[in-house]
């Protein structure tokens, strides 16, 4: 890097999608404000998924440094969020939910610990809920067996077999600094460069997964992505998925058909048949227990779930 460019302060940008969240909105913003990235100029970028409750309203009295996308029609997250990285002009790009609160130093931290690693495509911090414990915020990738393991439970029967904890895996120690394969999305730290590099959110992935796809595709492209406790974020006050019982009907079933999506795209070639049909019918099986309907899928027809259906299916829930 020449020296010039090394002399210069990396900007900060702060990508947020909303989606009917004004109150988290203001928290989170207000968090921002209060506890800013200081290392260099921080940026703020609001995409508002046309909510109904004030939220563009409220961000354009309140905060009006904000770069605001209000949009006519809700683009989901992984729409909103390519919006966000589109708009902002910082080095360093921040995802953060309207539900995280960032609390003093948490982005300066972050953003060292990027300098100290020139693999890395990103970093997540430690997400803490509202009485300060620990949030289990970090997963290893769904392939299919691991998933299939992780349903049947045999990490709980046979705990010193690593490949049976491969998802959810329940060893990671949140004390310390370490790669992590998949980490929410909640609060996350990207280089410009690996952005550049990976592309956006796929779109294909509106609310589940799409940050699993990122993170995969990171690693496919040669970079690694870590946690570290040193940052800490307040997460999990509000969230746009958290409505009534027949919303979350539908979030199950579009987050199970947005796995098998995942699963076609990056490891149907190198997944045996017959696992892949186990693992398909367990997780198939699994989402209608959580539900009490069998087939309730998004579009009923086992088409693409287009962002538009999507919302339709959610306004319909709520």
């Amino acid at each position: 890097m020449p020296d010039d460019a090394a002399a210069t302060p990396p900007k900060l940008s702060a990508c947020i999608v909303n989606w009917n969240t004004r109150d988290d909105l203001r928290a989170c913003l207000a968090a921002l404000a209060e506890h800013p990235y200081t290392r260099g100029e921080q940026e703020v970028v609001v995409v508002d998924n046309a909510s109904v409750d004030g939220s563009a309203e409220m961000v354009r009295a309140e905060f009006p440094g904000a770069v605001l996308v209000a949009n006519d029609a809700n683009r989901n997250y992984a729409g909103g969020t390519n919006q966000a990285l589109e708009a902002a002009t910082g080095d360093l790009l921040l995802l953060l939910n309207p539900d995280a609160r960032v609390t003093p130093g948490a982005l300066d931290r972050l953003a060292e610990f990027l300098d100290t690693k020139p693999d890395a495509a990103a970093v997540a911090p430690k997400l803490v809920h509202k009485d300060g414990t620990v949030q289990a915020s970090v997963r290893g990738f769904p392939a299919p067996a691991a998933v299939l393991w992780d349903v049947l439970k045999l990490a709980r029967v046979w705990r010193n077999v690593p490949a049976f904890g491969a998802y959810r895996l329940p060893r990671f120690d949140y004390g310390a600094m370490g790669e992590a394969p998949q980490p929410m999305a909640s609060c996350f730290l990207l280089r410009r460069e690996a952005y550049e590099k990976v592309g956006g959110m796929d779109e294909r992935f509106p609310l589940f997964f799409n940050d699993v796809d990122w993170c995969l595709r990171a690693y496919e492209a040669g970079f690694r992505i870590y946690y570290t406790p040193e940052a800490t974020v307040q997460h999990g006050y509000g969230g746009t998925t958290r409505r009534s019982a027949a919303r979350r009907r539908v979030t199950v079933w579009e987050s199970h058909r947005a796995l098998l999506r995942l699963w076609d795209k990056h490891y149907k070639e190198g997944t045996a048949p017959p696992l892949l049909a186990l693992a398909t019918l367990v997780v198939t099986l699994g989402a209608w227990a959580r539900t009490g309907r069998w087939g309730e899928s998004l579009g009923r027809g086992g088409g693409e779930t287009t962002p538009e259906g999507l919302h339709r299916e959610l306004e319909h829930a709520g």
